[in-house]
């Protein structure tokens, strides 16, 4: 009985016997009797038979009585915990009565493990599929191509492509272009043409125009501009008709590679040829011409555009706002942003930023004021991650001009508006109030920052060290650095600016050697979690402040010594 003992030690916990405990307790010599007639493992020989003897408990209460392919997929789809999920999917193959899964049922469990990148247990299930001999469709292979071409697993993709065949599926030129996107995506173009030669004869897969595009795009993007062409000359004899994606393709590969002269043949290209060039091929020749300076054209090309009855886009909107702000051009990109905003185009942060950057710059915080109140009250079209990135870089700003009260006016009524915010607005906020001496608001942020869970970075740690360094109480600084040093656990580690902080503000408050020595033996007796760079500018730096670094090491060895 040792064997099944062994069993129950490890499954336990999970199964539950099919009749009390209670019953197994006899006495030894009733036992010994009667082992033969009374023992309910004595019919069991095999693995399979002992956990057949128990039930299964299910990993979610209101399990359904009975239970189809297409109910599954819904239970394991409305999990919001993946590994909930992927329990539900293992209990109702394994334990639930007559039921079988089949392909509909591992596409859904696996398409979600690749999303959140649980590629090893995509892979484990996909095994479980190729020993099953269900039927794969093609669309599985081209959920786990796509999603390791995201995860920047390019090699990946490709032996998954290879492997479609193992499971008696069909390659096509749907997850062969997935595949070519992949690699595109991961800078691997030379695969890309590798490949692309070989689809016919090693791979079965007819090319299509899309196909013939991809490659245009990876040797445009390899700068390949020569190799891009000819794909594009060969392509009739193919039996393909370029279309307008081909030639925005290579007017994209002109404007990466700075050739204005070839970006506006491709566009004459596709003029000459009675197409429409949509938004994006527009929006591609007005960065060009962005980029290259030529602003004056650029406008000229989004005239065109309005007059030939072709929208902008929120990318067309970007790329001409963000000139306008180089330009210094603050007020035809504020009018620029609000005509975005009027048609419900969502601006990203890092444009919002950049049009208040270019305001403040200008000195015009009462104008980036008003838009950043624009963009949360009347708007309503920043998410919280946008809205605290706006919020830092105004913070800064009003901090900059000295004009902390403002900016923690402007911080309260984030506060109240979105909740908590970031990191980055606290550091930012703290930052202003420690160059501007105000260290108790500073702290009270600090506390605040504390209290609300957002926990402090080395950023942090090291604005407060300045503020006491600049306000001449180094001696403070070094109680926060001790801190660092002491609570790890919730602390973050000092870095290389910590130190040079640190060591600047001891030295310009005059020579106090009793301070460094303080924190040299401070950081000697935290030696095993400071590295060597942070070392040699501690030491050069103490020895710039006519500091005799040689005796104070010495006195370190003989206190580290006596403790």
């Amino acid at each position: 009985m040792k064997s099944h003992r062994c069993s129950l030690t490890t499954i336990g916990n999970t199964l539950r016997l099919p009749h009390p405990i209670s019953a197994l307790s006899t006495t030894a010599a009733a036992s010994a009797a009667t082992t033969a007639n009374t023992d309910p493992f004595s019919s069991i020989t095999t693995k399979s038979n002992l956990l057949k003897s128990y039930t299964v408990t299910p990993p979610i209460k209101a399990w359904p009585k009975t239970l189809s392919p297409k109910r599954l997929i819904s239970i394991v789809n409305r999990q919001q915990n993946l590994d909930l999920a992927l329990q539900i999917f293992n209990y109702a193959g394994n334990f639930h009565p007559n039921f079988s899964h089949n392909f509909d049922t591992y596409l859904s469990i696996i398409t979600r493990l690749s999303r959140a990148r649980q590629f090893h247990h995509a892979e484990s299930l996909l095994a479980q599929l190729q020993s099953s001999r269900i039927n794969c469709g093609e669309i599985l292979f081209i959920t786990l191509i796509r999603h390791y071409g995201l995860a920047s697993r390019p090699k990946d993709a490709v032996r998954t492509f290879l492997r479609m065949p193992d499971f008696g599926s069909n390659r096509s030129a749907r997850s062969f272009n997935c595949l070519l996107n992949a690699l595109v995506q991961n800078k691997r173009f030379d695969w890309v043409h590798t490949m692309f030669k070989n689809c016919k004869d090693r791979f079965g897969v007819v090319p299509n125009v899309f196909t013939c595009n991809i490659l245009v795009k990876a040797l445009c993007k390899k700068g390949d501009m020569k190799g891009a062409l000819e794909v594009l000359d060969e392509m009739p004899g193919m039996g393909f008709v370029p279309n307008v994606v081909t030639y925005t393709t290579v007017l994209g590969g002109y404007v990466q590679h700075g050739d204005m002269t070839g970006a506006k043949k491709a566009f004459g290209q596709i003029l000459d040829r009675g197409w429409v060039p949509d938004a994006t091929t527009y929006t591609i020749l007005m960065d060009g011409y962005c980029r290259n300076g030529r602003f004056t054209d650029a406008v000229k090309v989004m005239d065109d555009m309005e007059d030939n009855g072709i929208k902008p886009n929120e990318v067309t909107y970007g790329v001409m706002i963000e000139a306008y702000c180089k330009e210094k051009r603050t007020g035809e990109a504020l009018n620029l942003l609000g005509d975005m905003l009027e048609k419900k185009y969502v601006p990203s942060s890092v444009l919002c930023c950049k049009v208040i950057d270019a305001l403040c710059e200008q000195g015009k915080i009462e104008d980036a004021c008003a838009l950043w109140k624009k963009l949360l009250k009347k708007y309503n079209v920043t998410p919280d991650n946008t809205h605290n990135t706006i919020s830092s870089t105004l913070i800064h700003w009003l901090c900059k001009e000295g004009m902390i009260w403002e900016a923690k006016k402007l911080f309260d009524e984030l506060l109240r508006s979105s909740g908590l915010p970031s990191v980055l607005t606290y550091n930012t906020l703290i930052a202003g109030m420690c160059d501007n001496g105000e260290l108790c608001e500073a702290g009270r942020l600090w506390d605040d920052m504390v209290e609300k869970g957002c926990a402090p970075n080395a950023f942090t740690y090291n604005m407060l060290i300045k503020g006491f360094c600049k306000v001449g109480k180094p001696d403070e600084g070094v109680r926060v650095l001790k801190e660092m040093l002491l609570q790890q656990k919730r602390c973050p580690l000092p870095n290389e600016s910590t130190y040079s902080i640190l060591i600047d503000g001891i030295s310009g408050s005059g020579s106090r050697e009793e301070e460094i020595m303080e924190l040299l033996f401070l950081v000697a007796s935290n030696g095993g979690r400071i590295d060597a760079a942070s070392w040699r500018l501690i030491l050069s730096k103490a020895a710039i402040g006519n500091v005799d670094t040689a005796a104070i090491l010495d006195n370190i060895i003989l206190k580290s010594a006596a403790t």
